[in-house]
């Protein structure tokens, strides 16, 4: 016999004679609404959890790897900024860590710490490099093959190996520098800085044919000081020749400072632990590489 609800209607008796069909409902109903808050839990925790990802992120940035990581580091890093003059990141080396090479990459690609080195032209080299006798990107007397500085007379920055002295030489070729022994000795070209000279730097800059000397670009330098210590220099920030210059007497440290600039604008480059400075990101065809020989 069928039974009635409280309308008038009616109601499907279960097997036992008990009216189920209402109970089966409420059972569907609360087991939705239990999903359905499973549901919304996991979603918060996975917001809650990405939120963190992302705030750890900011607050502690992966570095990317890069080739020179890991090796020996034979070298000094410093900052140097003064106030209305370009922040300089600076690396302390030995001379007798300074390894000058053409590898035709942009820095970030090289397995070595440094800096970019001297001017050149698609893959030829129209700054002096050369390393007892053997220049860096080809054989002596080449053309491009860091044996001269292309075109112009102009600063090249000596270390002479026996005499355990810097000095900057202002040459065409490497047969034109002074050193003392042609098997102890590097030289990089580049254009004088003439640190100590503030009335003549911008008319011998000039007459060594510094490239956009008046324009805000990024700039290097090579400077040493009476102490021996060499100081490969990188702004990032565009700066002209002066300002650059200015910087480089407030924040390289130590007496009798000189250098010579090196190649700038996008081909200043640096690799370091503390700092990867790519420049534009275009090729260099020479470095002035931080050794990691043992």
């Amino acid at each position: 016999m069928s039974g009635r609800n409280d309308a008038g209607g009616p109601q499907e008796a279960g097997p036992d004679g008990t009216h189920a069909q209402p109970d089966r409902q409420a059972a569907d109903f609360s087991d939705r609404r239990r999903l359905r808050r499973r549901l919304i839990g996991t979603l918060l925790v996975l917001l809650a959890l990405s939120a963190a990802a992302a705030v750890w992120l900011l607050l502690f940035p992966s570095k990317p790897a890069q080739p020179f990581d890991g090796l020996p580091k034979r070298y000094t890093y410093a900052e140097a900024k003064a106030p209305g003059l370009p922040k300089l990141h600076m690396l302390a080396v030995s001379p007798d860590d300074i390894v000058l090479r053409a590898d035709k990459l942009p820095l970030k690609q090289i397995p070595a710490y440094g800096i970019n080195g001297g001017f050149f032209y698609e893959e030829s080299l129209l700054s002096l490099a050369v390393t007892d006798d053997k220049p860096a990107n080809g054989k002596r007397d080449a053309y491009g093959s860091g044996w001269f500085n292309a075109k112009y007379a102009r600063g090249t920055l000596v270390w002479d190996g026996a005499k355990r002295k810097f000095s900057v030489q202002v040459v065409s070729s490497a047969d034109e520098l002074k050193v003392s022994d042609r098997s102890d000795y590097f030289a990089q070209g580049g254009v004088s800085l003439n640190l100590a000279n503030e009335d003549i730097w911008e008319d011998r800059s000039a007459r060594e044919h510094l490239p956009f000397a008046g324009d805000k670009r990024m700039r290097s330098a090579l400077v040493y000081n009476n102490a021996g210590q060499l100081w490969l220099v990188v702004t990032p920030a565009s700066s002209t020749a002066a300002d650059f210059r200015a910087a480089l007497l407030a924040g390289v440290p130590g007496e009798g400072r000189e250098g010579i600039f090196l190649d700038g604008d996008g081909s200043s480059q640096m690799n370091a632990d503390e700092v990867l400075l790519p420049g534009d990101g275009r090729m260099v065809v020479q470095m002035i590489a931080v050794s990691a020989a043992e």
